[in-house]
C-alpha cells in the first residue's frame, strides 16, 4: 500500500484534514474484506445461474458450438499440449450434464461462501469452474464482465486473512478496468467520443437496451453531451484519485458507483456494473463501513475473521503482486502502443492470459450510429415464413424493451454482434441457423417462440432491419417503442 505517514509532521492541519478527513492513522480492511467476498458470492451465484439454463443450448453437444468437438480439434492440432492450453474441467466430459452440472455445483458453492462456509476453498473451486464455463462457452463467454469476475475471483483467493497488498491490487484492477476504458474511447479515434456525441446514440445502439435506454434516449442533446464529458472524466481522471490518501480516494468510490448506478438505469450490462460497484468497496475502508454496519453485525464479522498471514504467505503475496503488475504493465504497454511483446516476458504474459488472472479491459471504445437487427424466420409447409421471437432482443416494435439485470441472455447477447460482421460471428451464426433447420431442441429453448415446435421448417433465412427508437408523440399515438426499416437478406434460404 502506497504510505503518506511520512508526510504527515509537514503538511498544515487544514490539509491533513482535506486528504484524510479526522485522523491519518492508516486505515483497516477487515469489515471491508469480509463484505468484499459476500458480494463477490452473490455475483458469482447470479453468473452460474444465469448460465445453467443456457449453457446446454450454446456448447452442448446438440447446442451451436458443441463443445466435445472443439476440444477434439484441440487434441487433434496441440496433442497432449492441449490439456495446458485449455485447463478446463470438461476434458472429463462434455455433454450437456456436465456442462449443467458445473453451473449448478458453482451456485451451491456461491450460496456457501455467502454463508462464510470454507470461504478460500469456495472461492478455489468457483474460479476453477467459471474459468471451464469461460473456456468451454467460446464466443458466448468472451466478454469482458467474464473476465473481470474471474480476475476480481482469483484475488479473493487470498484476500481472507491476507495482507493489505491484496487490497491494493484490487484497487489496481479497478484502476486498470476503468481507465482503460476511458482512455481506448480516446485512443480508438472515434468521432462521437471525440465530439461528445457518443450518448447521442449509445441509448439506441447498445446490445440490449430497456425502457430506461427509451427515455434516456429522449434527453436534450446538451445534457447528454455533457454525460458523455462527464463518462470520460470518470474513466480517465478519476482512476488516478484511487491511490490517493483517504478523502480523494472516498471521491473516486462515489464518483465510480454513481456512473454504475446511472449506467444501471438505462442499461442491460447483466452483473457489470454490480461487479464494479463491489469492486469499489476497496475505495472505501472499516471506518466508512461502521457508519452503516450495525455493531453487533461488526462484533460477528471481526469474530470470523481469518488469522493474519503468516510471513511465507506475505512472501508469496508479494511474489504475485510483482507477476500481476508485470503483466499488467505489458498489457497496457501493447494496448498503447499497438505492439506486441516478444521473447521470454511475451511467453510469461501468454501463460498469465491464458488462466485469465490478469486480462485486458476498454468498453464502448467505438459507438455504433445505427442499430442493426437480425430477424430469422423459417418457411412452412404452407409456404409462409414466419419469425424466430428471441426473449429479449429487439424484434417487434411494440415490445416494451425489457429489464433483464442481472441475467444476460447470451445468444440474444451475442445477435448484436452478427451484422457488424467479424468472421468469428459468422461462423457461430451459420452453426445457429443449421440447428434450426434441423430443429435442435435445446438450441429452439433458447428463443421466446419456435414457430415450428412439432418439425423443422423447410428453410431457414435471415434479414437485415435498421432500428430506431421513436419519439414521444410517435409512442403516444401508435405505442410503439421502434420504427424498423427493412435493408436486405442478410443470409441466402438455408
Amino acid at each position: 500500500m502506497l504510505n503518506f505517514a511520512p508526510l504527515h509532521s509537514r503538511l498544515p492541519p487544514w490539509l491533513l484534514r482535506l486528504l484524510w478527513g479526522r485522523s491519518p492513522e492508516p486505515s483497516e480492511y477487515r469489515l471491508v474484506s469480509w463484505l468484499f467476498v459476500r458480494g463477490l458470492a452473490l455475483i458469482y451465484l447470479i453468473a452460474f445461474v444465469s448460465l445453467a439454463g443456457q449453457v446446454a443450448g450454446l456448447v452442448g453437444p446438440d447446442g451451436i458450438l458443441p463443445l466435445a468437438a472443439r476440444l477434439d480439434e484441440a487434441r487433434a492440432q496441440w496433442g497432449a499440449v492441449a490439456y495446458w492450453r485449455y485447463p478446463i474441467l470438461f476434458w472429463f466430459g462434455a455433454g450437456d450434464g456436465m456442462l449443467q452440472g458445473a453451473c449448478w455445483a458453482g451456485a451451491a458453492l456461491a450460496v456457501l461462501l455467502l454463508l462464510d462456509i470454507r470461504p478460500r476453498t469456495c472461492l478455489i473451486l468457483m474460479f476453477w469452474l467459471y474459468l471451464s464455463l469461460l473456456k468451454a462457452g467460446q464466443v458466448f463467454l468472451f466478454f469482458q464482465w467474464d473476465y473481470l469476475l474471474l480476475e476480481a475471483g482469483f484475488l479473493a483467493i487470498f484476500l481472507p486473512g491476507g495482507a493489505r497488498v491484496v487490497v491494493w491490487l484490487f484497487r489496481w484492477l479497478l484502476f486498470r478496468f476503468r481507465f482503460l476504458s476511458g482512455a481506448m474511447k480516446l485512443m480508438s479515434g472515434d468521432p462521437s467520443w471525440a465530439s461528445l456525441t457518443a450518448l447521442f446514440y449509445y441509448f439506441e445502439t447498445q446490445p440490449l437496451p430497456h425502457t430506461g435506454s427509451w427515455y434516456a434516449h429522449q434527453l436534450p442533446h446538451g445534457l447528454l453531451m455533457f454525460g458523455a464529458a462527464a463518462t470520460l472524466v470518470i474513466e480517465i481522471l478519476v482512476p488516478f484519485m484511487m491511490f490517493l490518501p483517504r478523502n480523494p480516494r472516498l471521491l473516486a468510490g462515489w464518483a465510480t458507483i454513481f456512473l454504475q448506478v446511472l449506467i444501471l438505469l438505462t442499461s442491460n450490462h447483466n452483473f457489470f456494473n454490480l461487479l464494479t460497484i463491489t469492486l469499489c468497496l476497496f475505495l472505501f475502508d472499516d471506518r466508512a463501513l461502521r457508519r452503516v454496519l450495525p455493531a453487533g453485525l461488526e462484533r460477528l464479522i471481526l469474530r470470523r475473521q481469518a488469522p493474519p498471514s503468516g510471513r511465507l504467505a506475505k512472501g508469496l503475496l508479494g511474489t504475485l503482486a510483482g507477476l500481476i503488475l508485470m503483466v499488467s504493465a505489458v498489457q497496457m504497454w501493447e494496448m498503447f502502443s499497438g505492439r506486441s511483446a516478444t521473447g521470454p516476458l511475451a511467453a510469461v504474459v501468454d501463460q498469465v492470459e491464458r488462466w485469465q488472472v490478469v486480462n485486458k479491459y476498454g468498453v464502448f471504445a467505438v459507438m455504433n450510429t445505427q442499430r442493426i437487427e437480425l430477424e430469422v424466420e423459417g418457411l412452412g409447409e404452407d409456404g409462409q415464413w414466419r419469425p424466430y421471437v428471441f426473449k429479449y432482443k429487439p424484434g417487434d416494435p411494440m415490445r416494451r424493451p425489457q429489464v433483464v439485470i442481472p441475467h444476460q441472455p447470451r445468444l440474444d447477447w451475442a445477435m448484436w454482434f452478427v451484422p457488424l460482421g467479424h468472421p468469428l460471428h459468422r461462423e457461430w451464426f451459420a452453426a445457429f441457423l443449421n440447428r434450426l433447420y434441423e430443429g435442435a431442441p435445446e438450441v429452439t429453448a433458447l428463443l421466446e417462440t419456435n414457430p415450428y415446435p412439432n418439425g423443422p421448417p423447410k428453410a431457414v433465412r435471415a434479414s437485415l432491419y435498421r432500428y430506431r427508437f421513436t419519439d414521444p408523440a410517435t409512442r403516444a399515438a401508435t405505442g410503439r417503442w421502434w420504427d424498423r426499416e427493412y435493408l436486405g437478406p442478410y443470409w441466402p434460404d438455408l
